[in-house]
């Protein structure tokens, strides 16, 4: 299929709709623009099916994305940054259409971001297995929310490729001694809102981003409310009277308190505690549900308390429990093996004890 300028000064508009071995229309125009718009009108017309009904899809994968989007994204928490990371996918692939992207094509494009050959910043160049896996999952949730909604009718094109299996990361989290040493270094600091940010944290195991942005309307005697929560649902959470004192009082929808997250970063360092990348905002979360399962607190508890709508997420905390897998230690071979032992010598000491205790008679 071609456009070209003849010698007479006319546009020649040159089309094989089933091929090069198919049929061939060939028409003149006197502007490009009308050659143009025929060329599009007859390949339309050989990719329309009305014998069976219906048109062949013509749409890109991005195209998906924002249909996706609109119809679904747009309500969650990180649609957008969903959006954004399969928008730039679509193109590091070359804009695909639908209907020829496949699990070949997000291989090649996963092993290139993972060699650092396709970056999204000259901050970052190979990612790591578990941000290409967020992508994989956020491509295989788009065709299944689509087809939900008869929005895509063909299989689900990365239905069978599997994740990267990544190690499990450790929370990182605070003794009761660092604790104590951050508190001392937030009262340090120049910004007014912290000390009672952190420790609203430590106290209700909420996000920082949950504290922060506080309001009055959220506080009563006994409780703070935590609302527009990452699970979509608020929740109650107690807290002690000596934490309700130190609270302010106002009963305003307006935040509490003032953004501080660079002085707490500052006071973590000046505390001289380290932390692994990426765990700095969660490590007050983490503290507060790794000691509720140290002082014996139950795991379905914890649950409620930090909000998870799947008990798997909150079972990263169950090793904290202080009876958790204690049957290993009585049950294990090496003890069995070993008590074995001291029953045999229980037993010899007992028949040379009887043995005496007839010679003495």
């Amino acid at each position: 299929m071609a456009v070209s300028k003849l010698p007479n000064g006319k546009w020649q508009a040159q089309v094989f709709p089933n091929g090069r071995d198919g049929k061939r229309i060939r028409r003149q125009f006197a502007t490009k623009g009308e050659a143009l718009a025929f060329e599009r009108h007859i390949k339309d017309q050989a990719q329309d099916k009305p014998w069976l009904g219906e048109k062949t899809d013509k749409r890109r994968v991005r195209d998906l994305v924002t249909a996706w989007y609109n119809a679904h994204g747009v309500t969650l928490a990180d649609g957008e940054k969903r959006k954004g990371a399969m928008e730039f996918a679509c193109l590091a692939m070359g804009d695909p259409l639908a209907t020829e992207f496949n699990a070949k094509l997000f291989s090649t494009y996963r092993e290139q971001r993972l060699s650092g050959k396709i970056t999204r910043s000259d901050r970052v160049k190979a990612v790591t297995p578990r941000t290409v896996n967020l992508e994989l999952a956020y491509f295989r949730a788009m065709f299944n929310e689509l087809k939900r909604l008869d929005d895509w009718t063909a299989p689900n094109p990365l239905e069978n490729v599997r994740e990267f299996k990544i190690a499990e990361i450790e929370l990182a989290w605070l003794t009761v001694e660092e604790a104590a040493r951050l508190l001392e270094e937030c009262e340090k600091s120049k910004a007014e809102d912290l000390t009672m940010i952190v420790k609203i944290c430590l106290a209700t195991g909420a996000r920082w981003g949950e504290a922060e942005s506080l309001t009055g309307k959220q506080i009563s005697p006994g409780k703070i409310t935590f609302i527009k929560t990452k699970g979509k649902k608020n929740r109650a959470v107690p807290i002690s009277d000596e934490l309700y004192e130190l609270l302010p009082k106002s009963r305003t929808s307006k935040p509490l308190f003032t953004g501080c997250y660079s002085a707490f970063r500052s006071a973590v360092k000046r505390a001289g505690i380290e932390l692994p990348d990426g765990q700095l905002s969660h490590v007050l979360r983490h503290t507060f549900a790794s000691h509720f399962m140290m002082g014996g607190g139950n795991i379905l508890v914890l649950q409620r308390i930090l909000g998870h709508t799947d008990i798997k997420v909150t079972m990263r905390y169950a090793h904290f429990a202080p009876d958790h897998l204690t049957e290993a230690v009585q049950l294990n071979p090496l003890n069995l093996i070993s008590g074995s032992k001291m029953a045999a010598q229980r037993s010899t000491m007992q028949y040379f004890s009887t043995i005496y205790e007839m010679l003495c008679v």
